[in-house]
C-alpha cells in the first residue's frame, strides 16, 4: 500500500446503518488525535478546505447501494472540480464489490473493505494509537451514542447479504465495552443505544453463553448513563433474562427493536429464520407480559418467495392483533450471493410487492396513530435532542433517535435545555409525532 502524506483536513461521509456510524467515529478519533482537522459531514466541499473525502458505504440492499454509488460519483466530481485532493471509499459496498468498483469508477484513489480501518490510517500516514481504541469522535448529538457490541453474523437468513459482507459473529469483550461506555459518559453521553447485527447473540462466541443481560448490568453501573436502549434483536431463542432486567431497571428503556420479518410459517421457513409463526406470537405475548408497557419496534418483508395471498393475509392479521407501536417494511429484493438468490425463485411481481407494502403500511398508520393518541394528556419524561424551526425536538424512552417519531415542544430557545431531561405534557398527536409543552 502506497502511503500518502498526512492530510490537513478530512471529511467522512457515512451511509447506511448506525453500525457504520460507529466505525466512522472510531476512525475519526484516530485522525483528529493525529492532528488532522475534521470537517463536519455535509459541509460544502467547495469551501471547506478538505483534502480527503472518505465515504463509508452501505451495500445491503438495492436502494442503499444506489445511494452509496451516487455519493461516490459526487465525491469524484468534487475532486475533478479541484475542491478536494482525493476520494477514499470504505465499508460494505467496497467490501462486496471492490473489483467491480475499481473498474467502474477508476477516479477513486483507493477502495478499502469494511474491516480496513488500520489500512486507511496507514495510507493516510497516521500511526494507529491503541489508547484510542475505546474512544470516539461523536457525530451524534453529544448526549446519545451508539455502542456496537459485536460484529458480523452467524445467521443464514435467506435474504440477507450481511454474513457474506461482514463475516462471522465476533463479540466485543465486556471490559472493552465498559471502557468505551465510560469514555462516552465522560464526554456527556446520557443514552446508550446497543447495536449489532444481532444483539441477542452477544457473548456466545467468547463466553459460550448469551451475555447481553450481563453486559447491560455492567453498563447500568456507569455514572452518567441514564438510558440504555436495545436495537436489532433476533427473535429465535430470545434471552428472557434481558426482559427481566428491562422490567425492573430504571435505566433500561422499555423498548425493543426486534425485526420479526413475517408471521406465516411458510414464509418464515423460506426465510430460514429458525422460528415459526406460533413461536413468534408467543414471544410477543411474553414480552408484553413480562415488561408491561414495552414498546416494540419491528420490520417486515413483503413479497418474499413463498408469500401467497394466504400468507400475506396472515401477516396483516398478525399486525392487526399485536399492534406494534413501531413498524417498518421492505419489499423483497433478491441479493446476489444470498441463500435466497441461489435457491429460491423470485416470482412475485414488483407491482404486487408494492401493493402489499402499501396495504401493510396503511394498516400500521392507523395503529401508530391510535398508539400516539393514547398518550395525549399524559406527562412523560423527555430527552431534548435539538431546537429546530422554532420548536424543541425531544424523545421519550419510547422513541429511538433517527428511526422513530419525535416529541415537538414549544418554548423560547435556551441552549441549556439541549441534551437534558425534562417533563412534558403531551397535548396532541399525529401518526408520527407528538406535540406538547414543558411542565414548568
Amino acid at each position: 500500500m502506497n502511503q500518502q502524506s498526512k492530510p490537513k483536513k478530512v471529511q467522512v461521509a457515512t451511509l447506511g446503518c448506525s453500525k457504520n456510524k460507529v466505525d466512522s467515529e472510531h476512525l475519526m478519533v484516530q485522525l483528529e488525535r493525529a492532528g488532522i482537522a475534521i470537517s463536519p459531514e455535509g459541509e460544502d466541499l467547495s469551501t471547506a478546505g478538505v483534502d480527503t473525502l472518505i465515504i463509508n458505504t452501505c451495500g445491503f440492499i438495492g436502494d442503499a447501494k444506489e445511494e452509496s454509488i451516487q455519493a461516490i460519483l459526487e465525491g469524484v466530481e468534487a475532486k475533478n472540480q479541484g475542491h478536494i485532493s482525493q476520494v477514499l471509499v470504505w465499508g460494505c459496498l467496497s467490501q462486496r464489490y471492490r473489483e467491480e468498483l475499481i473498474e467502474a469508477i477508476p477516479e477513486v484513489d483507493r477502495f478499502f473493505g469494511a474491516y480496513d480501518l488500520d489500512n486507511i490510517l496507514a495510507y493516510l500516514g497516521v500511526e494507529k494509537n491503541p489508547l484510542l481504541l475505546t474512544q470516539r469522535y461523536l457525530t451524534t448529538p453529544k448526549h446519545y451514542a451508539y455502542l456496537k457490541i459485536s460484529e458480523g453474523c452467524d445467521r443464514q437468513c435467506s435474504y440477507c447479504a450481511i454474513p457474506g459482507i461482514r463475516g462471522r459473529h465476533i463479540s466485543v469483550p465486556i471490559e472493552e465495552l465498559v471502557r468505551e461506555a465510560e469514555f462516552l459518559a465522560s464526554i456527556g453521553v446520557k443514552e446508550l443505544i446497543l447495536i449489532a447485527q444481532d444483539t441477542t447473540y452477544y457473548g456466545l462466541d467468547i463466553y459460550r453463553k448469551r451475555a447481553l443481560a450481563q453486559l447491560i448490568e455492567r453498563l447500568e453501573a456507569i455514572k452518567g448513563i441514564e438510558w440504555i436502549r436495545i436495537h436489532y434483536s433476533y427473535p429465535a431463542s430470545f434471552p428472557d433474562d434481558v426482559l427481566e432486567i428491562m422490567a425492573h431497571s430504571p435505566k433500561v428503556c422499555k423498548y425493543m427493536d426486534i425485526p420479526l420479518q413475517h408471521s406465516a410459517d411458510k414464509v418464515l421457513a423460506a426465510m430460514r429464520r429458525n422460528i415459526d409463526g406460533k413461536q413468534t406470537r408467543a414471544l410477543v405475548e411474553r414480552m408484553r407480559e413480562k415488561v408491561p408497557g414495552i414498546v416494540l419496534r419491528t420490520t417486515m418483508i413483503v413479497g418474499h418467495p413463498g408469500e401467497g395471498k394466504r400468507e400475506f393475509q396472515d401477516l396483516l392479521n398478525f399486525v392487526q392483533e399485536y399492534k406494534f407501536e413501531r413498524l417498518g417494511a421492505f419489499t423483497y429484493s433478491e441479493e446476489e450471493g444470498t441463500w435466497g438468490a441461489e435457491n429460491l425463485k423470485d416470482t412475485i411481481r414488483k407491482g404486487i410487492k408494492q401493493e402489499r407494502y402499501e396495504e401493510l403500511m396503511e394498516l400500521q398508520s392507523g395503529i401508530s396513530l391510535e398508539f400516539n393518541n393514547s398518550r395525549v394528556g399524559s406527562v412523560e419524561r423527555v430527552l431534548v435532542d435539538s431546537f429546530t424551526d422554532g420548536v424543541y425536538v425531544a424523545r421519550t424512552s419510547k422513541e429511538s433517535p433517527e428511526v422513530d417519531g419525535e416529541v415537538l415542544l414549544g418554548g423560547e430557545f435556551d441552549p441549556a435545555r439541549i441534551g437534558t431531561f425534562a417533563d412534558a405534557m403531551i397535548t396532541r398527536a399525529n401518526e408520527y409525532d407528538l406535540l406538547g409543552e414543558f411542565i414548568k
